[in-house]
């Protein structure tokens, strides 16, 4: 076998590649703002399509609107051929990907996009080619050369391309004043989601499986109640079911190094009176912060007249997975 110089091959398409992308920033114009307007103003959805590599981008510039708050989806333009262009609407926007112009499959398109009067954007290589012309907003993806030596496979164009839509995407996502709450709303499964959304009332523990006693409860009558319930503590309550306070593990720890008998003192006694309560609706990440800088293991959840109406551990907020 003789050998090949894969660094200098690899090296060279990066360079070709990051040259191309450097290019992009002088066509960020007019028709780049013409663009993010009619993808702005859209009250359907942007319609992304295109052929081959230029579809596999497609693919990806659709996802990333659509999860930054501009609803898209990307329709293969030969389905689209085939009954799948009734996905589209007079309220949408179709987004049109050839680095020629001239794809057939995408071309054969543009007499019904034009019927229903749906805005054009156009992400092509050449302002004169059919798809170009047709455009409402033009947007130049052209490339100086592939990365492939045969100037054949699509490689820096299908790299500019992706670019130009990251671009877009972006744009349109601070033009909206996307926040990443917002952001979360489209990834609930991912840990920023969970992070965002998941409230304390969302995994505590509530009901029955509350740790209380009244103030007047024997000692050794609570700790058996805190092994029952498994928190580490209980919650005091007075007649009404006030909070009145908590023992812990701690406290019992405490209550050993003072000689307190188990056996004769109630817990009124040994309870650290008043307690950090949360609400039912703060963000249990937030929760877990406080658990972090008291460095405890678990919170009482309080509602508005300081009832005891859920305990919140860190293991819960270990398994939902928020950090």
């Amino acid at each position: 076998m003789t050998s090949f110089d894969y660094i200098t091959s690899g090296k060279r398409t990066v360079q070709l590649e990051a040259e191309a992308i450097t290019c992009l920033e002088a066509r960020i114009g007019e028709s780049f703002v013409r663009a993010c307007e009619l993808m702005l103003a859209c009250k359907g959805r942007i319609i992304v399509t295109g052929m081959g590599k230029s579809g596999h981008i497609g693919r990806k510039i659709a996802a990333t609107l659509a999860s930054t708050g501009s609803p898209a989806f990307f329709v293969h333009p030969g389905e689209a051929s085939h009954g799948d262009l009734g996905m589209l609407t007079r309220s949408d926007v179709v987004m049109a990907i050839s680095s020629s112009g001239t794809t057939s499959e995408v071309i054969t398109l543009l007499p019904l996009i034009k019927r229903l009067g749906v805005p054009l954007i156009s992400l092509t290589g050449n302002r004169e080619s059919t798809l170009g012309k047709a455009a409402d907003a033009w947007l130049d993806i052209s490339v100086a050369q592939e990365a492939c030596p045969l100037d054949l496979a699509p490689t820096t164009s299908t790299t500019a391309t992706l670019v130009m839509g990251d671009a877009l995407a972006i744009a349109l996502l601070e033009a909206r004043g996307f926040t990443a709450e917002d952001f979360a709303f489209s990834h609930p499964g991912g840990a920023l989601g969970r992070k965002l959304l998941l409230k304390v009332e969302d995994i505590m523990h509530g009901g029955g499986e509350v740790p209380r006693v009244a103030e007047d409860t024997p000692l050794r009558l609570a700790l058996l109640e805190m092994t029952e319930k498994g928190f580490g503590m209980t919650t005091i309550v007075s007649a009404s079911d006030e909070l009145l306070g908590v023992f812990t593990d701690g406290d019992l720890r405490r209550a050993v190094d003072h000689a307190v008998d188990i056996n004769s003192a109630t817990i009124a006694q040994v309870m650290t009176r008043g307690c950090l309560t949360v609400a039912r609706d703060m963000l249990a990440a937030e929760a877990f912060g406080i658990m972090e800088t008291r460095k405890i293991t678990a919170l009482v959840v309080a509602d508005d007249n300081q009832r005891p109406i859920g305990v919140v551990h860190m293991h819960d907020i270990l398994r939902a997975g928020i950090i």
